[in-house]
């Protein structure tokens, strides 16, 4: 899997998560995978729901160290 970019939100709180994620995406071209990486547990649902209503995928989210980290595809 190649990640064109990462964003490193960790110890931000909501919204800025979501605010970054959105920024980076502008950057990338379709099919494009970013990597998110924050601290904050509201991101899961965020960002599931973010994906979905921006027509981007979530191919994966998971937990490492109480860091979260998303595998977004641009769509």
């Amino acid at each position: 899997m190649n990640i064109k970019k990462v964003v490193d939100a960790k110890g931000l709180a909501c919204p800025m998560p979501i605010v970054r994620t959105k920024k980076a995406m502008d950057e990338l071209l379709s099919g494009d995978i970013l990597e998110v990486r924050t601290t904050d547990k509201g991101s899961k649902a965020d960002l599931t729901a973010w994906t979905k209503s921006t027509g981007n995928q979530l191919i994966e989210a998971k937990e490492e160290n109480g860091v979260f980290i998303f595998l977004i595809q641009k769509g």
